[in-house]
């Protein structure tokens, strides 16, 4: 169901509900695309699908923000990274934006009902765990508590304020050997990779993005490096 808008999965808020910012980065993208998919689509015979769940809504201070959780330190795949709520694609799963809501409340408990699906965009390949994974773009309309429900996938679960994100100050250029890409730290979280570019992309098709230093690099830390990566570095 890649591409569609549509309501949420019990009647929820529709469209019309949803932040302008994100109608704008829906119909920019449908006109002109992204480099970032253009240039990583995944392989005609991969047979690996994966789901997340970009979950913005309104906090308490009048703001918006994000879902982002750190992955248990304990993984073999991605260790202590910081990442979407989201998982493989089950065959039980109808569709992809129905493991991105499974994945999100068996991780962190975001109840179903309460998300207002905006948008899947079409799937990026991520060569290391060779899964071709799908951004789902959703409003978190009713926010409930958030736990990290499965401790062996998620250490932390956090509501990131947008603002913070946006900052010039909390971004910067990550750097690991010949990858240079976004990068984002707020709350103790090293944001990178995957996830920084996709906050990176929705924020420039939103048309969110402040002015930053993209001459300012950063090594990746220690705490966010998979154990292949430590071999490399060493």
């Amino acid at each position: 169901m890649t591409g569609d808008l549509v309501s949420g999965p019990t009647g929820g808020p529709g469209p019309d509900d949803i932040p302008a910012w994100m109608g704008r980065a829906v119909d920019r993208f449908e006109e002109a695309g992204h480099d970032w998919f253009r240039d990583h689509p995944p392989p005609p015979d991969n047979d690996r699908m994966a789901a997340v769940l970009m979950l913005f809504g309104a906090d308490a201070t009048g703001g918006q923000s994000v879902v982002l959780t750190e992955r248990a330190h304990s993984l073999r795949a991605h260790p202590g990274q910081v990442s979407f709520p989201g998982g493989r694609v089950d065959d039980t799963d109808e569709h992809t934006v129905a493991a991105a809501l499974r994945e999100a409340e068996e991780e962190v408990g975001v109840d179903p009902t309460s998300v207002t699906i905006v948008h899947d965009f079409p799937p990026l390949y991520l060569s290391p765990s060779r899964n071709a994974v799908t951004p789902v773009l959703a409003w978190w309309h009713t926010p409930g508590p958030l736990a990290a429900v499965d401790v062996a996938e998620v250490a932390r679960v956090v509501r990131v304020p947008v603002a913070d994100l946006l900052d010039p100050a909390h971004r910067f250029t990550s750097v690991f050997g010949p990858f240079k890409g976004p990068g984002f730290e707020v709350d103790g979280l090293f944001v990178w990779g995957f996830t920084a570019m996709l906050l990176s992309a929705l924020f420039d098709l939103g048309g969110l993005t402040q002015p930053w230093d993209e001459g300012h690099e950063r090594e990746l830390p220690d705490r966010v490096l998979s154990p292949w990566m430590r071999g490399l570095s060493s």
